[in-house]
């Protein structure tokens, strides 16, 4: 099947082109097309299949029966043509009958047939068909004729999408296939139900024309491309404010290496000779790459492999002009965001009036951009797989984070189902917003002090718009997190007065900054020992602040200047020792007499606290205790440190239950020495949030919470239908002599009293 000098590459294309520019009926096309592929081939057989109603169709043929076309039909994963489909992967075979998903198909009389090649008809990255040829001898086919089945595919493509056989979404059409609604399902982040349009957040780039006209001005065309991209790459490099060592510098050392690979530059320029656009010789270089990627066991390999991928969307872009994010380009419509991963700055690029929801194909509970959405409302599905595969921009979409779903291309009962429950959700929330002026105040005259998490300058307006008692946990890091450089003492001082203004009289807790580990910051130098491997209980917080105390200096100088005239609260992250807390307290003290001296204007008071997330510190309260005027219990952090699970695992979320009799006897006790020791108690976390959990909470003489803003109402809405006084009489018995499982037997304990769980 050697290609000659007459029938080359680029004569198979052109030909395509011709005859799809014809005024032909679309059946006489694809005849046509299987002829012109198997003459230039010297193929004994070429076919091409569809799909249509969810399955592909043998829709033209030279080779096998004729009686066979538009009756042969394979559904997606079944047969050879099915597994092409499905997988979006290229066979190769010299025995077809060897494949252990081979099937028989009697009525195309292809049971003489032995060697099958196969590559999938692409169209924005989802599978429209097959391109499929056979041969009576077994033999494997040379890579360079793969290649030239994979070129033509790709031209196939358009031209079917120019005969309008598949619509602009990159699925079948009406007139093949209605467009299936479908299910992507993932992990959930942020609670909440959304309605919009599919958004890329790196729109894809469409390729419309995918035949050269002149092979040279192609060429110059991805010279000019590279050089660009090169440009970029070295200046990303070199930017001092990415600092020194760590693993951002690997990452771009291994960018620059594939940017300046000869052997990639060389395969587009072989695919530019075949007769392809610049765009059209990258997206088919990217296509092999994608292949291999599935090919390759070794994780390290399939992540270099991940990069070039990366690497070949960045040069798509440049020649292509199609540049910038979609938060750059402007949200039209309510939109649901979709993207492999997001940085908390570019989450807050989008405008929150258009922006409802964003599906990750990462994520997960501690990344940065989910602590972000949760502070803006925004809910978030995470670990979405397949949402690339199955979801094209513009579709559609019902996202339902408690179901774990997002609802791609609806049915009418499907949008009247989600639009019900949302409905209902949304009277709910009405219903809870009517609790704004009330104060928490249980069924026996006890008041629950209810605040807010907040980290941006934004949260503070959740204090009106909830009622809630004050902000229990401003997160400083935020601040850190979407800046691209270390934030001036200036910048800091800015925002930490603006907080204080907003809130007016109602108190703010100020954590300082929680970053490291896991919240690594590009501009920050890496521990010299390299990377972490358990970041959640690595060199962070804290630690981090006391090993770099210029940064902790400038933030506490920041805050005691921000504070003039006012109360300061200030608490420290992470603390597992005692005298961790008094030297961050030494510096704080530090930077207020340094201040003093110079008269400059200074707080009232400054209340230092503790979070309590390391296990140990438990054992060492009574030392601490004498030292703080609060103490909040990070019971995100605590209760997989006790548990030694991670929560962001979806297989160990059922080891990851704040209703363990050991988490709440763990808790019970801290309290109970907190409260021996005049110290107020809080508990800050997504526990505190919840209904039911924070019912337990008070059960064991937890009266102070701080969540997020959306939970401010429900946990309202318990405290006013709740009797504290039963609840901690019935805690103390289950505690004393646990059921299993304990948030069943609290559950159905709540529903008899009639407490409010919703």
């Amino acid at each position: 099947m050697a290609l000659t000098a007459a029938a080359s590459a680029r004569e198979i294309l052109t030909r395509l082109h011709d005859l799809m520019a014809k005024r032909l009926p679309v059946q006489s096309k694809l005849n046509a097309v299987v002829n012109i592929i198997g003459e230039a081939l010297h193929s004994e057989v070429c076919s091409i299949y569809l799909l249509r109603e969810g399955a592909l169709e043998l829709f033209a043929t030279r080779g096998l029966a004729q009686e066979a076309v538009h009756v042969t039909k394979l559904g997606l994963g079944e047969g050879l043509v099915g597994t092409i489909a499905a997988h979006v992967e290229t066979l190769n075979l010299d025995e077809a009958t060897s494949h252990p998903n081979f099937v028989h198909n009697p009525e195309t009389g292809e049971e003489r047939f032995h060697s099958f090649a196969g590559v999938p008809i692409i169209r924005r990255e989802r599978a429209v068909g097959v391109l499929a040829v056979q041969h009576v001898e077994p033999r494997k086919y040379a890579d360079i004729e793969i290649e030239a089945l994979q070129t033509v595919a790709m031209v196939l493509s358009e031209l079917i999408a120019n005969a309008e056989l598949i619509d602009a979404t990159g699925g079948a059409s009406t007139r093949l296939q209605p467009t299936a609604a479908g299910t992507v399902r993932g992990f959930r982040l942020v609670e909440g139900m959304a309605r919009g349009v599919a958004v890329f957040h790196q729109p894809r780039i469409v390729i419309e024309h995918t035949v050269a006209e002149d092979t040279e001005a192609e060429r110059h065309r991805v010279y000019a491309a590279f050089d660009k991209m090169r440009e970029q790459i070295d200046r990303m490099t070199s930017q001092a404010e990415f600092g020194s060592g760590g693993e951002h510098e690997e990452i771009l050392a291994t960018y620059k290496m594939f940017a300046y690979d000869e052997g990639w530059s060389r395969r587009i320029n072989e695919a530019i000779d075949s007769g392809l656009t610049a765009e059209a010789a990258i997206e088919r270089v990217q296509q092999r790459t994608r292949q291999r990627m599935r090919e390759i066991d070794d994780p390290l390999l399939r992540d270099r492999m991940h990069d070039l991928e990366d690497l070949s969307n960045r040069l798509l872009r440049i020649v292509s002009g199609q540049l910038g994010t979609a938060a750059q380009l402007g949200l039209r419509h309510d939109s649901i965001l979709i993207a492999r991963n997001l940085g908390p700055a570019e989450l807050l690029e989008y405008d929150r009036r258009r922006l409802k929801g964003v599906v990750l194909e990462e994520g997960s509970l501690t990344a940065h951009v989910t602590i972000v959405a949760r502070a803006m409302g925004i809910p978030v599905l995470g670990r979405a797989r397949s949402v690339r595969r199955e979801v094209a921009e513009g579709d559609l979409l019902l996202l339902d984070v408690s179901e774990e779903s997002l609802f791609v291309r609806p049915s009418l009962a499907m949008e009247e189902a989600f639009e019900a429950k949302l409905a209902l959700s949304q009277k709910r929330q009405a219903a809870l917003a009517q609790l704004t002026n009330v104060a928490p105040v249980t069924r026996d005259g006890h008041r629950v002090t209810v605040m807010v998490n907040a980290g941006l300058r934004d949260d503070v307006a959740a204090l009106d718009l909830t009622g809630a008692d004050g902000i229990g946990l401003f997160r400083t890091e935020f601040q850190f997190l979407v800046s691209a450089t270390l934030p001036q003492r200036e910048a800091q001082r800015r925002l930490y007065r603006d907080v204080l203004e907003a809130a007016g009289d109602r108190p703010v807790i100020f954590r300082t900054v929680d970053i490291g580990g896991d919240k690594a910051l590009p501009y920050l130098n890496h521990d010299e020992d390299g990377e972490e491997e358990n970041p959640a209980m690595g060199w962070r917080a804290l630690r981090l602040a006391l090993d770099r105390d210029g940064l902790m200096k400038a933030q506490a100088r920041a805050l005691i200047e921000a504070a003039a005239g006012r109360t300061l609260n200030v608490m420290f992250p992470m603390v597992s020792e005692p005298w961790e807390f008094d030297q961050a307290r030494a510096l704080f003290e530090a930077q207020h007499a340094w201040l003093a001296a110079r008269g400059r204007k200074l707080p009232n008071e400054i209340r230092y606290g503790a979070m309590l997330e390391v296990p140990a510190l438990a054992e060492v309260l009574d030392m601490l205790l004498p030292k703080l005027q609060f103490l909040s219990i990070g019971t995100n952090d605590l209760t997989q440190f006790l548990f030694a699970a991670d929560r962001a695992h979806p297989k160990l979320a059922l080891r990851y239950d704040w209703l363990s009799p050991a988490i709440l006897r763990f808790l019970k006790r801290v309290s109970d020495e907190a409260r021996a020791a005049g110290v107020p108690v809080a508990v800050c976390g997504e526990m505190g949030g919840r209904p039911l959990e924070a019912m337990a909470l008070i059960g064991l003489g937890i009266d102070r919470l701080s969540i997020t803003p959306a939970a401010v109402g429900p946990i309202k809405a318990m405290v006013g239908s709740l009797d504290r006084g039963a609840v901690m009489e019935v805690m103390t018995q289950m505690l004393a002599h646990p059921e299993a499982p304990l948030r069943a037997a609290l559950t159905d304990w709540a529903i008899a009293q009639g407490v409010e769980l919703d």
